[in-house]
C-alpha cells in the first residue's frame, strides 16, 4: 500500500502539460476543481471529466499511475459510498431490511460522489506529476506575493511546502524500510483486528518520528551552514515565463467552467 502513495512525486517529461507555466497550471487546476464541484450536477462531471482526461492524455503519463494514486483512498471511497447508499432514503426502494434501506437516489448519489472524488484525485495528481515541488512552491510564492505587503510570511510558507512535498516520498520509503525490518523480526503488522493492527504500528511510528526529527535537524544545520536567512534578497534559479500556450490553456479551462455554470443556471 505504501508503494501506491504517489503524492509529491514528479515525473519529468516534455509534454504540453509539463510546459505550461506553473502559475497558470495552479490556477487551471483550481478552475478544473470548481468545474467538478460546481452546482451543475452531471454536467459538471461531464465537462470536468472531459477536460481532466484530455489533460491526462496530453501529459503522456501512464494512466496506471493515476489509478495508483486513487488506491490509498479506496477505503475512504468505500466508506463514503456505504453511508450514501444507506442513509439516503428517497427514490425507488431496491432493498429494505428493518430500518436499513437501499434506494435509487442513494445508489445514484453514491456513484456520483465516487466519480467526483476520483476525478478530484486525478486533477491534483496531474498537477504534482507534471510539476516539480520546487517549481510548484515558487509558483505559489509568486501567486501570493501581493500578501507580502500585509507582512504575510509568503516565502516561509512556500519553503515549508517545498520541504514537506520533498520529504513525503522519503518518509514513505523510510516507513517501508522500518516495516520490513519489523516483519523480519517476527512482528505481525498486517494481521489481527483493527485495534491490534493499530497497536502493531506503534513500533513503526516511534523510529519513524526519531528518523524524521533527525532529518529535520540535519536539514536545519545544512541551511545554517549555507547562510540561509529567509527570502529577503534571494533570487530564483529558474525564471518563470508565460506565453500564448499558457493563456490558451487557461481560456479553454474557463470556457469549460463557463459552460457548466451556464447549464446549471438554465437547469434551475
Amino acid at each position: 500500500m505504501l508503494k501506491d502513495i504517489t503524492m509529491g512525486q514528479y515525473f519529468p517529461g516534455d509534454s504540453p502539460i509539463h510546459r505550461i507555466d506553473p502559475r497558470f497550471k495552479i490556477v487551471i487546476t483550481f478552475v478544473m476543481i470548481f468545474t467538478l464541484f460546481w452546482g451543475g450536477g452531471y454536467w459538471g462531471l461531464i465537462f470536468g471529466g472531459t477536460l481532466t482526461f484530455f489533460a491526462m492524455t496530453l501529459s503522456k503519463i501512464p494512466f496506471k499511475l493515476f489509478v495508483k494514486s486513487v488506491k490509498p483512498m479506496f477505503m475512504f471511497l468505500l466508506f463514503m459510498a456505504f453511508f450514501n447508499i444507506l442513509f439516503i432514503k428517497t427514490g425507488t426502494v431496491y432493498w429494505q431490511w428493518q430500518f436499513l434501506k437501499i434506494t435509487s437516489a442513494g445508489v445514484e448519489t453514491s456513484v456520483f460522489m465516487l466519480i467526483r472524488v476520483t476525478l478530484l484525485v486525478f486533477v491534483s495528481s496531474l498537477l504534482t506529476y507534471t510539476t516539480s515541488p520546487i517549481v510548484l512552491t515558487d509558483a505559489i510564492e509568486h501567486l501570493f506575493s501581493p500578501l507580502k505587503k500585509l507582512r504575510f510570511p509568503v516565502h516561509e510558507l512556500a519553503m515549508m511546502m517545498t520541504i514537506a512535498l520533498r520529504f513525503i516520498p522519503t518518509l514513505i520509503e523510510e516507513t517501508d524500510k522500518i516495516m520490513s525490518a519489523q516483519k523480519a523480526r517476527g512482528a505481525e503488522i498486517d494481521s489481527g483486528s483493527i485495534l491490534t493492527r493499530v497497536k502493531n504500528f506503534i513500533p513503526i511510528l516511534i523510529p519513524l518520528f526519531i528518523s524524521s526529527f533527525r532529518r529535520a535537524e540535519e536539514l536545519a544545520t545544512a541551511m545554517e551552514c549555507r547562510c540561509y536567512n529567509g527570502g529577503k534578497g534571494r533570487t530564483k534559479l529558474r525564471q518563470m515565463k508565460s506565453g500564448i500556450g499558457d493563456i490558451a490553456a487557461l481560456i479553454i479551462s474557463l470556457l469549460f467552467f463557463g459552460a457548466v455554470v451556464t447549464l446549471g443556471i438554465i437547469k434551475q
